[in-house]
C-alpha cells in the first residue's frame, strides 16, 4: 500500500514539473509581431497564428501553419538557426479557435478555405473534426504532422506566388 501511493506521489510531481517546463503559447501576441517567413504583421490574422518555441529562444511567429512549417524544414533560409525536432509548436483548432500542440493535429490540405497567404494546412485537434471540414469544405487529404513535407509546403507556396504574379500582371 505504502509502495503505491509512493508511486502515485511520484508520477504526480512527474506530471506537475512537465506541466511547469513546458512552455505554454504567447497569447495575446503583440501588434508589433511579424512572420518570420513572409514578414506580415500576425496580430491581425488570430484564427491563423502558429508559435513555434525552441528552449532558450524567443518564441517565433508565423501568420499560418504553411509559413511556420517553411521555416520549421529550413531554418536558416529565414534567419533562424538549430534543430527544431524539439521545439513545441503551437497551432489553433480551426473551429475551436484554442492553442494546441502542433505535431498533435491534423492537418487538411487543399480545401476552399484560404488563409492570410492563400492555401493553407488548416489544423484540427480531432480527426473527426478535420474529416467534417475536409468534406464541407472540398479537402483534398488529411494529414498528421508527421505527414507533412518540405515538398508540399514549398509547392503550396509556389502556387501561391505564381497566383499573385497573375493578379500583378492583370493590374497592370
Amino acid at each position: 500500500m505504502k509502495k503505491t501511493l509512493a508511486v502515485i506521489l511520484i508520477n504526480l510531481l512527474f506530471l506537475l514539473l512537465i506541466a511547469f517546463v513546458q512552455a505554454k503559447p504567447v497569447d495575446p501576441v503583440s501588434p508589433d509581431e511579424r512572420c518570420a517567413v513572409c514578414g506580415m504583421f500576425v496580430e491581425k490574422y488570430q484564427p491563423w497564428i502558429t508559435q513555434l518555441h525552441q528552449s532558450d529562444k524567443r518564441p517565433v511567429m508565423f501568420d499560418g501553419v504553411k509559413d511556420m512549417m517553411a521555416y520549421y524544414f529550413d531554418p536558416s533560409a529565414y534567419g533562424g538557426e538549430g534543430d527544431l525536432s524539439e521545439a513545441e509548436i503551437w497551432v489553433k483548432d480551426y473551429y475551436q479557435l484554442k492553442w494546441m500542440d502542433g505535431r498533435l493535429a491534423y492537418y487538411v490540405v487543399g480545401s476552399d478555405v484560404m488563409g492570410p497567404m492563400g492555401e493553407e494546412l488548416i489544423p484540427f485537434d480531432s480527426r473527426d473534426a478535420a474529416e467534417n471540414f475536409l468534406k464541407d469544405h472540398k479537402g483534398k487529404e488529411i494529414l498528421a504532422f508527421a505527414d507533412i513535407t518540405a515538398d508540399l509546403v514549398m509547392a503550396m507556396k509556389k502556387k501561391h506566388m505564381m497566383k499573385m504574379k497573375k493578379m500583378k500582371a492583370a493590374k497592370q
